[in-house]
């Protein structure tokens, strides 16, 4: 006859409980123990832990067990899924430089020959009255070529360096020069059409930046409205609280007399709402 060397493990007896404490819970360890006690404290009242063979048991005085377990079971509720995923996004287009630094380079070469042709400015500035009177609405377009003077070519360049290295990282180089050249030219569409029949001009690229600015805002609202986050509507409100802030910091100029307010603002509001709907239809 066969023995059995296996001798059958002796039965885990749980402990006796001291008078006047009840089981809130078990838990697998002494940290999730200790975190659901926490509830408990926050109510005014002590907690014990106790190990035990089937994990860590948590201890509350029977006077407060029903409005204790309550509390417990909001937490449980309130951290199921918690905590929450990150919002990570995988971006596949490699870093480009080199076509935002042949758009300054075409920049600066525009203003350099608008020094021996004058007549550019006056035939490619954006003018409303042009545009919607005589019908000339190149001027949409060309208008973002062209500059007033130095300091405001080169600040343009710069800052279009920058910025539109970030927008075609992001939306990749053909797609993100389109969006760039579209919402620039319906924000000049549009601010030339709310300031007709009054004779308005303006030029620079600067509509376009901040365009760009909206883009990059514009698919950050669209990609965290998708996002399962419990905090989804607060990172929407600092999504759009940024770009919002680099309007007001970089496109007020300081309150300069010549800086073009109503174009940035176009630029923004109109980059926002295509970057949205760009971002909405690749999703």
């Amino acid at each position: 006859m066969a023995m059995s060397l296996v001798e059958p493990a002796a039965p885990v007896v749980e402990e006796e409980l001291p008078a006047g404490l009840v089981e809130a819970g078990v838990y697998p360890s002494e940290r999730a123990a200790s975190e659901h006690g926490l509830v408990v404290l926050a109510m005014g009242r002590p907690y014990w832990t106790v190990a035990t063979g089937s994990g860590q048991r948590l201890l509350i005085e029977a006077e407060v067990a029903v409005p204790a377990k309550e509390q417990l079971l909001k937490f449980d509720r309130e951290n199921l899924n918690w905590p929450p995923p990150a919002f990570v996004e995988q971006i596949t287009y490699p870093t480009d430089v080199i076509t935002p630094l042949l758009w300054a380079a075409v920049v600066l070469g525009i203003f350099h020959l608008q020094g021996a042709r004058p007549g550019w400015s006056a035939a490619g500035a954006l003018d409303a009255v042009g545009i919607f009177g005589r019908g000339e609405w190149w001027r949409l377009g060309t208008a973002l070529w062209l500059h007033g003077d130095g300091a405001h070519v080169v600040s343009n360049a710069l800052s279009g360096v920058l910025l539109f290295t970030a927008v075609v990282k992001t939306f990749g180089r053909a797609a993100g020069w389109g969006l760039i050249a579209l919402a620039a030219v319906f924000a000049n569409l549009l601010v030339a059409a709310l300031a007709f029949p009054v004779a308005y001009r303006s030029l620079g690229a600067s509509t376009a930046i901040f365009a760009g600015v909206g883009l990059l805002t514009g698919r950050s609202l669209r990609v965290l409205s998708r996002a399962e986050h419990p905090h989804r509507n607060r990172a929407i409100l600092v999504a759009l609280a940024s770009g919002v802030s680099v309007l007001a910091l970089y496109g007020a100029g300081g309150g300069a007399a010549r800086v073009d307010l109503g174009a940035h603002v176009a630029g923004f509001v109109v980059g926002v709402g295509v970057g949205f709907a760009a971002a909405r239809s690749c999703g």
